[in-house]
């Protein structure tokens, strides 16, 4: 009874928050494998245009990402920051900010956006992560695209740190108020060594720090299905990053048990992708999680209505 009432809490969520904002990346694939959809440029200002509303396997209304993706190579024009207000541009317009001289996607009403950074399992618009993000009343900007990791790359775009450095996919102006960093799966599945993982979370966390001194960093570890029960390198990258998050004083959501605590082995696409019902199931997990650990969104608005 009380996992119903949590799903029925979840789906109510999901109707509220409507749309899901896509940001950076790419276009949403299908969970059934980890490479990454193909390209899509825009030409000159991307308007917003999404369309909330699909559903998944169960039941869930879940929305499109809005807008095209801003890839490497686009055709895109960066508004360059002098003599332009970024306020006035429209959402998915790419600006290039005079403060650290990097082209950022504009986003309106940014206030309650997290940026979500990851692999295959943030991907997809039904993937658990953005799910558990819009239950705990965030919208979405996914950066990443499948098969790619802190290390791993997938032949089309770079790792996570190489992607941004090189501007295979770029982050949103302004401050948004919550940056996730998910994955790891891609880096066990291919040989990465703790060394090389540990490298390269640590640059990104200072990157994303440094461009968003006043957001929390929260990082979620690698889907597997625990070390006692077939786990494996997956198992183990998931409590490696979770020591990354705990030496530079990050939250961290562990994910390195949850197909059999939460008996979902039997809900998989595949050997390592959940199908749509599991994706449904863990976002329901990872929305609680958020909001245990306080980390749900709150209106600026609310709050200082709270203290006065």
């Amino acid at each position: 009874m009380r996992n119903a009432s949590a799903l029925s809490r979840f789906v109510a969520t999901m109707i509220a928050v409507g749309a899901l904002l896509s940001g950076c990346g790419q276009a949403p694939s299908s969970p059934e494998h980890d490479a990454g959809s193909s390209d899509v440029g825009l030409s000159g200002v991307q308007a917003s245009a999404g369309q909330a509303g699909a559903a998944n396997g169960a039941g869930v209304p879940v929305a499109a990402g809005s807008g095209g993706p801003v890839s490497a190579g686009s055709a895109a024009k960066a508004r360059i920051g002098s003599g332009i207000d970024p306020a006035s541009l429209p959402g998915g317009s790419v600006y290039r900010n005079p403060a650290n001289g990097r082209n950022e996607v504009i986003v309106k009403d940014s206030s309650n956006t997290a940026v979500l950074i990851g692999d295959s399992q943030s991907e997809p618009s039904f993937g658990w992560p953005r799910q558990g993000l819009a239950a705990a009343g965030y919208k979405v900007f996914f950066c990443g695209r499948g098969g790619t990791g802190y290390v791993a790359s997938n032949g089309k775009t770079g790792n996570y740190i190489d992607a941004l450095q090189r501007g295979d996919w770029k982050l949103p102006y302004g401050t948004p108020p919550l940056v996730v960093l998910e994955g790891g799966g891609n880096d066990a599945a291919r040989g990465a060594s703790d060394a090389q993982i540990v490298a390269n979370a640590e640059r990104l966390i200072a990157i994303i720090q440094q461009r968003y001194p006043a957001a929390r960093v929260l990082m979620v570890g690698t889907l597997a299905r625990g070390a006692h029960y077939g786990g494996g390198r997956r198992s183990e990258v998931d409590t490696l990053l979770g020591k990354v998050a705990n030496r530079h004083g990050l939250p961290f959501v562990s994910a390195g048990d949850w197909l059999t605590r939460y008996n979902l082995t039997g809900s998989m696409a595949d050997g390592v992708h959940l199908n749509r019902h599991g994706h449904a199931a863990l976002g329901a997990v990872f929305g609680q999680r958020l909001e245990a650990m306080g980390l749900e969104y709150q209106d600026p608005a609310l709050l200082a209505g709270l203290y006065h």
